[in-house]
């Protein structure tokens, strides 16, 4: 049996419904990508929020280190370029304010060693592209020397500049701390370092000297030697014009019993001095001993010869 027909009825009710879901699912997605997007920023400047956080923390650890970097630092790299020869002890402060004991010592494992009274106190300063270190010790510095360091690329200029006449002056047994002969010699007297002006550059892991500088022993007495003066004597140190890479050294007497003189030169090859000591016919006696330890005999002098 056929079914009546039936005719649809129109209802607005169900045609708004449809038509409110139709427009209802783009609202909805574009609702959830801002928030999706809004999400990824978060996440994104968080992580970068916290890079910057590091990195700040790593900049001001930096930054502090190099401040209050200890003495110790300055101790350590004057040890390290002297080969142990050169001590600054029991080191007190920063590494741009601080003090120290100076010792002379034989090098790394010896057990010689020899102090100067008092303590010698620094201040470390930018100076331009360098640094200027100025140092003070109420025994032997005149005044507040100057030591200019400049680095560059690949090079290294350290200069020292002093009060007009002499920068330094130390007794001259501080040298024995240096062992071997120094120990022995025991020498009196004075060490005065003289300079207008010394420049050392190092390029390419090589030095030349600019300038010049003089070292005097005043007044030289030894244990080894019956005579209570021994002589004053000046060791020049110069630039080599014919050689820029090399210092020319030269030995005078400039009075005394003991006559030394000779010439040498330093330079990246080291050091290679020749020279002599002899006494007046006078006085030969009295240096014997002191003539055979400076040097080879032979006859009334006494060769010397290093490198």
């Amino acid at each position: 049996m056929a079914r009546p027909f039936q005719a649809s009825v129109w209802r607005p009710s169900t045609w708004r419904a449809s038509l409110l879901r139709g427009r209802g699912a783009p609202g909805r997605a574009t609702e959830w990508g801002e928030s999706t997007f809004e999400g990824l920023r978060w996440q994104r400047a968080r992580a970068a929020g916290r890079r910057w956080a590091i990195w700040g923390a790593l900049l001001g650890a930096m930054v502090g280190l190099i401040v209050f970097a200890p003495a110790a630092w300055l101790a350590s790299a004057v040890e390290r370029a002297t080969d142990g020869r050169l001590l600054l002890a029991d080191a007190r402060g920063s590494l741009w304010r601080g003090s120290a004991v100076v010792v002379l010592a034989g090098g790394t494992g010896s057990r010689d060693a020899r102090a100067l009274p008092g303590r010698m106190d620094w201040t470390l300063r930018p100076a331009g592209l360098g640094l200027a270190l100025h140092l003070r010790h109420a025994c032997c510095l005149n005044g507040r020397p100057q030591v200019r360091v400049r680095p560059g690329l690949g090079t290294l200029a350290v200069s020292m500049q002093g009060a007009p006449g002499w920068i330094g002056q130390w007794p001259a047994a501080w040298l024995a701390g240096l062992g071997t002969p120094w120990n022995t010699l025991e020498l009196g007297g004075a060490l005065r370092l003289t300079s207008p002006g010394l420049t050392l550059l190092s390029a390419q892991g090589r030095w030349r000297i600019e300038g010049s500088a003089a070292l005097e022993v005043l007044n030289a007495a030894s244990r080894v030697s019956t005579l209570p003066r021994l002589g004053s004597y000046r060791l020049n140190l110069g630039s080599n014009p014919a050689a820029p890479g090399q210092a020319l050294l030269e030995l005078t007497t400039l009075e005394g019993a003991l006559k030394l003189s000779g010439t040498g030169a330093l330079g990246p090859g080291g050091l290679r001095f020749r020279g002599e000591a002899q006494a007046d016919e006078a006085d030969q006696a009295a240096l014997n001993n002191l003539l055979n330890i400076i040097g080879r005999r032979n006859g009334a002098r006494s060769v010397i010869a290093i490198g």
